[in-house]
C-alpha cells in the first residue's frame, strides 16, 4: 500500500511537473562569508534515502517557479532541518518546492551555512544571516520572477523550523542607506510555516541536539533566551502554520504549543494541526494518507492569506 502511494504521488508529480521548473541557483553572497575549519574541509552530500548536505561552503538558493498561468503570488523561503548538523536537502527542501509549486507558489530552497562547521566567530548567526539574505534575495527579484514581494512567506522543518521562527522574531525592514540594493529590502516573512519545529531551548522542551549544535554545550542565559522563539514573538511577528505528530520522540510536540500560545496571546493569527501519528521527519507525509493530509489544509490556508491580502 505504501508504495502504490509512493507511486501515486510521483505520477501526479510528474504530470503536474510541467508547470514548474528549477531556474535559478542563486549564491547568496558575491564574496566568501566564513572560514572552514579546516582548509581542506570540503561540502558534502550523501545519496542515500534522503540526500544529506553537511559542511556547507557557499550558502545559496535554489528557485523553483511555477508557470505564470497557475501563479498565486506567494512566495515561500525553504530551510531544510537536520539538526543543524545536516540538511535534509530533498525530503525536507526540493520535495517541498515541488510540491508547492503544483499549487501555484514559488519556492526557495535554502542552503544555509551550519554552524557546526562554518568555522565563524559566532556560529549561532550563520544560520540566520543566511534565511535573512534569502528573504532579502526573493523580494528584491520578484517582478522578475513574478512574485509579490508581500507575499513572502518562511518555511521550515525540525531545525529548519526553528530556524524560520527564529527569522519570524528577529527581522528588520532593510538596510536603507546599504551599497548593496538587495540589503534595502525587508527580511520581515509575511507568513511562517512551522513543521514540526524546535522552539525553545529551554532545557525541559528542547531538542539538545540542535541547541548544542547551535549554541554550544554551554550557552549563556541570554542566548537561550534570544533563541527561544516562544520568547521572542511580538505583535508584528507574522501569521503562522504549524504542523506537529503527538507521538513525535525527538522534538516534543510541546515546541509547537509553545509557539501557539505564544501568537495566540499577541494575538496573532496562527493555526496549528496536531497529528495523533507520523512521529518526526516526515516531510510530504506520502506514505501516509493521514499524515500527508497537512498539504491540503496548508494549501487551503495559503489560500484564505492570500484572498486576504
Amino acid at each position: 500500500m505504501r508504495s502504490l502511494l509512493g507511486v501515486i504521488f510521483l505520477m501526479l508529480i510528474a504530470f503536474r511537473g510541467r508547470s514548474f521548473s528549477q531556474e535559478y541557483v542563486v549564491p547568496l553572497y558575491d564574496e566568501p562569508v566564513s572560514a572552514s575549519k579546516d582548509a581542506a574541509e570540503r561540502e558534502k552530500i550523501e545519496h542515500t534515502d534522503i540526500i544529506r548536505i553537511s559542511n556547507v561552503r557557499v550558502p545559496d538558493i535554489a528557485v523553483y517557479l511555477p508557470s505564470k498561468r497557475f501563479a498565486t503570488g506567494q512566495a515561500v523561503v525553504i530551510c531544510p532541518g537536520g539538526g543543524y548538523h545536516i540538511l535534509a536537502y530533498d525530503l525536507e527542501g526540493t520535495d517541498i518546492a515541488r510540491y508547492l509549486n503544483s499549487i501555484g507558489i514559488a519556492a526557495a530552497v535554502l542552503k544555509y551555512r551550519l554552524p557546526v562547521s562554518c568555522g565563524c566567530p559566532e556560529p549561532w548567526n550563520a544560520p540566520l544571516a543566511d534565511a535573512r539574505r534569502a528573504m532579502r534575495i526573493v523580494r528584491h527579484n520578484a517582478q522578475a520572477w513574478n512574485i509579490d514581494a508581500a507575499k513572502v512567506g518562511v518555511m521550515g522543518f525540525s531545525a529548519g523550523g526553528h530556524l524560520a521562527s527564529t527569522l519570524g522574531t528577529h527581522f528588520d525592514s532593510g538596510i536603507r542607506d546599504a551599497q548593496d540594493p538587495v540589503e534595502r529590502e525587508s527580511c520581515r516573512p509575511d507568513f511562517m510555516i512551522l513543521m514540526y519545529p524546535v522552539i525553545s531551548f529551554v532545557d525541559s522542551t528542547t531538542h539538545v541536539g540542535s541547541r548544542e549544535a547551535l549554541l554550544g554545550k554551554n550557552p549563556a542565559a541570554s542566548l537561550i533566551s534570544s533563541f527561544s522563539s516562544e520568547l521572542q514573538v511580538r505583535g508584528d511577528t507574522p501569521p503562522a502554520f504549524l504542523v506537529h505528530a503527538s507521538d513525535d520522540q525527538a522534538v516534543p510536540v510541546r515546541n509547537s504549543l509553545l509557539m501557539y500560545e505564544a501568537l495566540h496571546s499577541k494575538g496573532i493569527p496562527v493555526e496549528m494541526h496536531v497529528l495523533t501519528e507520523g512521529g518526526h521527519g516526515f516531510g510530504l507525509g506520502v506514505a501516509n494518507p493521514h499524515v500527508g493530509s497537512w498539504t491540503e489544509n496548508l494549501r487551503l490556508w495559503l489560500r484564505s492569506l492570500n484572498h486576504t491580502r
